[in-house]
């Protein structure tokens, strides 16, 4: 669908007439249809050329860089609307949050664009409804300041001109064709054409369709146009144009589907067609990047097609393919040519990636790179990439494919919990992403990833994105063109939106200075950082406007932007900035917005005002912004709906579209510049230019000059002009960026993450090979830098010491513990560390049969296995080497799919006490709840239809507790530890309020904190790590409870180890009194451990020496009892006694007494304990339920 303009003049349905009124009345309409303007442009900030938008499957994939799909406009004399200003970097989500997306935008190397490129012009009736077989709608945008300031801007701009300046121009008038609201324009025929093909149409918004439409051709770069209506069919209505990317001679037009499916083809740039009927409808075409004559078709009913003659014939190729989920084969990448990717959406709501040739695509001829199921809309095949996303337990996971090789999960920083991820470029063998983490709501993070696209580090932190008309993301990013590694970006600093630049891809940014004066010459007083320059970052995807802000690779150099100056980024206050130093430095050009385009390599600047009102001048600069004058280029004003630069370099034609007044025909104005450059350029007119960022010339790593023509000079350049001079430069610390794992620490170091264990890395090499050990630092990548730091930052070679197996993992592929009988289930098995290449693995199912494999390259994709029998079985896997063994195992249910359950185990037991265990169900549900319980190595459940059981431990040491909930046909299931010993004591702790800000409430980031504050507590007491258990609760604010635990080996010297223990209780109070414990969460942010209560928990154990002492209590209870009882009796005598008890009684009400593990400790009810709705849906995993030692 296309996009909708929130236009609230019109309403939806209403079309604008041809008016019929008298002339007289015209200056008035002109100025209601300046007031009611409006928006209808969706936003897309600029980035990468080659990123996709996923609703443009007509777009630039598989190595294409222009779109051979028409641009969109809108004709603001016809429908209230200003052309749009520019469009900014924007993605999509149609599936909702926790989509992997392309990015919808590209950055555009050259404004222009190549020839060949189609634009398409708007004038829809009623801009609230468009057509839906409309690929780029840009509607138009209101004009930020009043328009009546211009003419008194102009008289400051014109330099005091006696006499006016004119432009070489011609005008021709699209005769017949007033009532058509829509048009395409093409520059067509190859390198150096001078053929232009206008398809101008009548869509009706009330129908749906194209009514009426004609078809121009000039073949003298538009000063005359020829109509072919009786060439294509007087009777053919047709609805678009297209063109080959490879061979611009060959056009494609289609028919509007209303009236007939056909399509008409040329392979002479247009001068004749031949027509042929089609059996299905055509919703968007895909070229193929390098044969001419190979396009793809989708239709509306989800069907692809395929063509190897240039649409004469078609081929299905698939059904129930997902809307702009399609590619075609990379050259260099694919085995051939012809192989489509695809995403086909199944049953289940799922979907399948699938490649196949698109001449043998079968059912048994296809393939599926990914074994699993992925999950709609996520499918993105870019350059050397394949990303998908599959979602696993309520978690999405994302994964890529490096040169078409296995998929590998992305690694992002393991707490960055991503709600969205989108792809924003693929540039230079390196992917930049936009991540939306999990406590983010208005902003993204910029992540950038190394080579192989597999580990991401934090490039940019909190910058600026909306949402579209459509509800695709928009993200301020912008990069500039010509300059390796230069991006701008909006980033959100306390509440305010501030513009950065960074010049080596993200790993420094700063912000802009302002220019010195202002357009008048007055100071401007503006010291960073309370105050600087800031801009809308949007770039036209509209050829007709330059954008918010532009470059040119033809002059990367010059950047041209629109935005305030200040202490933050206004809406209101808007002017235009020109950089002739690639950003250093800017100067103020104009007080209100300007479309500015470049010609002849930069040589000369066109300037035309922002405006809804008629215009017949624009403005010209030779000297890169510092001086304008005004031109005239048409005798009569023009209402300006959009202008559009010859797209090769060495002609100087730009063409002008509007209308003259509401009644005239489409009026197109040529403009040729060619007669104010007064010569061709020598080479005394050069001059170098160097690169730098703030007079450092090593930018990525490399000293790079430009030849450029002095400022000033009207000579010619002509094509193919631009030179420059590369040498590299020594490695330095702005070469170098922190690698995966890493944190910046100041301006140069680079420390672990706490999260992060730096021996992982080699968990893939043998024993007896080496592996690249990383020193935290890694080149950033297209950084051209050569010794110097290199040796020292670069990964060293270290020999791969054997490891034992740890962190086995073993789960299905669906990530379900139940499954329909017969169903083929895909076991997955992961290992966290060990040999993988030398290490044995073996898969008991469970059901009498099992397979073992040599290492785990053969079992990358998962082991299938198929249950002939309904029933519960326990799933073993095994992983061994030289050095040790690792087993996990998996029950599973073969009726149900699995959800999620929460089991509540305390952190501690004592040998031969009960326990009581509760398992907590989210989503609840109505009805009986049987549970499944597994306590050690037992190979038998204990069913219960009860949430809680009570457990006796007779041995000490860790015991592993799993519990399966089934309801139906659902099945749920958690595991947990529990510490039995004979005696302990705990302390509850606290923590620095700013904790709280890092806490995502989730079971891995209270198991790491555990970690960091047991490790504090070891180094500060150096107290063996065996006598201390920590246990993180739940929910905020964040808190824990220290347990102190005895030798493993306490039979023999029982008194002793309480003394002990005692020794040890004092050693670890004294230092968290002291305020001694505390620990680093990341550079900049300490944590101490503060003491919750004054007092610690007596002493916890199982003693006989106890049973006397509960005896005396209990007589002490006795006596007490009765002489509470000879009080009652003699009350009424004793009036004082009654008061007295009162007052104790609401004493009693407002104390909260810690739970004791004592032997009278009470046994407390599940009713104590908050709704377990809300503790599932936290993710609890930690607090005592009830421990009766009675």
């Amino acid at each position: 669908m296309r996009r909708r303009g929130p236009c609230a003049e019109l309403q939806p349905g209403e079309h604008l007439p041809r008016p019929a009124m008298d002339l007289r009345m015209l200056p008035l309409l002109w100025l209601c249809l300046l007031c009611s303007s409006c928006t209808g442009d969706i936003s897309c900030r600029g980035c990468n050329s080659r990123t996709l938008s996923p609703q443009l499957p007509h777009n630039s994939r598989g190595g294409m860089d222009i779109p051979p799909m028409p641009t969109v406009i809108s004709l603001h004399l016809r429908d209230h609307q200003r052309p749009s200003r520019g469009t900014t970097r924007e993605t999509s989500s149609p599936g909702g949050s926790r989509r992997l997306q392309e990015s919808r935008v590209r950055v555009r190397r050259d404004q222009a664009g190549p020839k060949g490129f189609s634009r398409e012009i708007m004038m829809p009736s009623d801009p609230s409804q468009e057509d839906p077989l409309t690929s780029y709608p840009m509607e138009g945008q209101k004009t930020k300041r009043s328009d009546l300031k211009g003419s008194r801007e102009e008289g400051r701009l014109s330099r005091a001109r006696s006499e006016e300046l004119r432009l070489s121009s011609s005008s021709f008038a699209l005769t017949g064709d007033s009532a058509h609201n829509q048009a395409m324009v093409h520059w067509t025929g190859g390198a150096n054409s001078s053929v232009i093909l206008i398809l101008t149409k009548l869509y009706d918004f009330n129908l749906g369709s194209v009514t009426e439409s004609s078809l121009w051709r000039s073949t003298d770069y538009g000063t005359t146009y020829e109509k072919l209506n009786e060439k294509v069919g007087l009777k053919t209505v047709l609805s678009y144009l297209y063109v080959s990317p490879t061979n611009q001679k060959k056009i494609m037009l289609l028919s509007d589907p209303d009236v007939e499916s056909s399509i008409l083809i040329s392979s002479d740039a247009g001068a004749t067609y031949q027509k042929y009927r089609l059996n299905f409808y055509i919703q968007s075409l895909l070229f193929h990047p390098k044969q001419e004559d190979w396009v793809l078709a989708y239709s509306p009913d989800q069907k692809l097609y395929s063509s190897m003659d240039f649409g004469r014939r078609w081929h299905l190729v698939h059904e129930r393919i997902t809307p702009n989920r399609f590619y075609w084969s990379v050259m260099g990448l694919d085995k051939e040519p012809d192989i489509v990717h695809m995403e086909a959406r199944i049953a289940d709501g799922h979907a399948h990636y699938i490649t196949c040739r698109i001449q043998e695509c079968s059912e048994t001829l296809k393939s599926g790179p990914f074994s699993r199921s992925i999950d709609t809309n996520s499918l993105v095949v870019q350059d050397e990439y394949v990303f998908i996303q599959a979602t696993s337990g309520g978690r999405a996971s994302y994964y890529v494919s490096y040169k078409r090789e296995g998929f590998a999960q992305i690694k992002l920083p393991k707490y960055s919990l991503p709600k969205d991820m989108h792809i924003i470029s693929t540039d230079e063998k390196q992917v930049f992403a936009a991540v939306q983490e999990w406590n983010q709501n208005e902003t993204y993070n910029l992540y950038i990833s190394d080579t192989r696209g597999v580990y991401f580090t934090l490039a940019l932190e909190n910058v600026k994105s909306s949402r579209g008309l459509e509800g695709n993301i928009v993200i301020d990013l912008y990069e500039v063109a010509g300059i390796k590694g230069v991006f701008l970006a909006n980033k959100k600093v306390d509440e305010r939106l501030k513009t950065y630049i960074t010049y080596n891809k993200g790993r420094d940014w700063r912000l802009l200075q302002a220019p010195d004066t202002d357009l008048k010459g007055n100071p401007i007083n503006c010291i960073l950082p309370f105050c600087s320059l800031h801009f809308n970052l949007q770039m036209s995807e509209n050829p007709y406007n330059s954008g918010s802000i532009s470059s040119k690779v033809t002059a990367p150099w010059l950047i041209v932007a629109s935005g305030n100056v200040g202490p933050e980024l206004s809406s209101t206050d808007t002017n235009m900035y020109i950089s002739s130093d690639g950003g250093n430095t800017w100067k103020h050009i104009f007080e209100e917005e300007y479309n500015v385009w470049y010609l002849d390599w930069g040589g000369a600047l066109v300037a035309m005002k922002h405006t809804s009102l008629p215009v017949r001048h624009l403005w010209l600069s030779f000297d890169e912004g510092r001086t304008w004058n005004k031109y005239g280029f048409t005798s009569s004003p023009l209402f300006v709906d959009g202008a559009l630069v010859e797209p090769g370099v060495e002609n100087q034609i730009m063409t002008v579209f509007g209308h003259f007044s509401l009644l005239s025909e489409w009026q197109l104005v040529k403009v040729d510049y060619k007669s104010i450059f007064s010569r061709k350029c020598n080479e005394n007119d050069f001059e170098n230019w160097h690169l730098h960022n703030q007079r450092d010339f090593c930018v990525m790593g490399e000293r790079k000059t430009y030849r450029k023509r002095r400022p000033g000079l009207k000579c010619l350049l002509g094509k193919d002009y631009l030179r420059t001079i590369t040498e590299p430069c020594l490695c330095s610390h702005w070469d170098f960026e922190c690698d995966y794992g890493y944190e910046r620490q100041g301006k140069n170091q680079c420390i672990p993450a706490f999260w992060f264990n730096p021996s992982t890395i080699s968990r893939d090499c043998s024993q007896g090979q080496s592996f690249l050990r990383s020193s935290g630092y890694r080149r950033i990548v297209s950084n051209n830098c050569t010794d110097g730091l290199r040796e020292q930052y670069s990964a060293k070679p270290q020999q791969c010491l054997g490891k034992a197996p740890q962190g086995l993992q073993l789960s299905t592929s669906d990530g379900r513990l139940g499954v329909q009988f017969g169903q083929n289930v895909t076991f997955l098995v992961h290992l966290e560390e060990g040999d993988l290449q030398k290490i044995n693995i073996q898969l008991d199912f469970g059901d009498g049969s099992a397979v073992s494999y040599a290492n785990f390259s053969k079992i990358e994709d998962g082991i299938k296995h198929i249950y002939k029998n309904a029933g519960i079985y326990q799933v073993t896997a095994y992983a061994e080497n030289n050095v040790g063994i690792d087993s996990t195992i998996l029950y599973l249910h073969v009726t149900s799919p699995v959800e999620h359950v929460h089991l509540r185990v305390p952190f501690v037991a004592i040998k031969n006490k009960e326990a009581n265990v509760s398992a907590v169900v989210w989503p609840s549900r109505s009805g009986t709840l049987t549970y499944f319980w597994w306590v050690g190595n037992n190979t038998k459940p204990l069913v219960t239809l009860d949430s809680s059981i009570s457990l006796t431990f007779n041995e000490e040491g860790a015991i592993t507790i799993t519990v399966q909930v089934s309801s139906g046909s659902t099945l749920i299931q958690d595991t947990k530890e529990v510490a039995v010993h004979e005696y302990f004591q705990s302390q509850l702790l606290s923590f620095s309020p700013n904790l709280d800000y890092h806490n995502p409430d989730i079971p891995e980031w209270r198991q790491d904190i555990s970690r960091l504050i047991k490790r504090a507590l070891i180094q500060v007491t150096s107290i063996p790590e065996e006598h201390i258990l920590v246990a993180m609760f739940p929910g905020l604010p964040t808190s824990a409870e220290l347990f102190i635990l005895p030798h493993k080996n306490v039979s023999e010297r029982r008194k002793g180890n309480k003394a002990d223990l005692e020794q040890i209780v004092e050693t670890l109070f004294s230092a968290l009194n002291q305020n001694l414990i505390m620990f680093d969460l990341k550079p900049g942010v300490e944590i101490f451990v503060y003491v919750t209560q004054l007092t610690l928990a007596p002493l916890v154990d199982n003693s006989a020496s106890h049973s006397s002492s509960a005896m005396l209590m209990l007589l002490s209870v006795v006596f007490v009892g009765l002489a509470v009882f000879l009080i009652y009796k003699f009350k009424r005598k004793i009036p004082w006694i009654n008061i007295y008890a009162q007052v104790q009684h609401d004493k009693e009400q407002e104390m909260i007494g810690s739970v004791s593990q004592t032997d009278n400790a009470p046994k407390i009810s599940l009713s104590n304990f908050a709704d377990p709705e809300e503790l599932t849906d936290k993710e609890l995993d930690t607090r005592v339920i009830e421990i009766s030692l009675g």
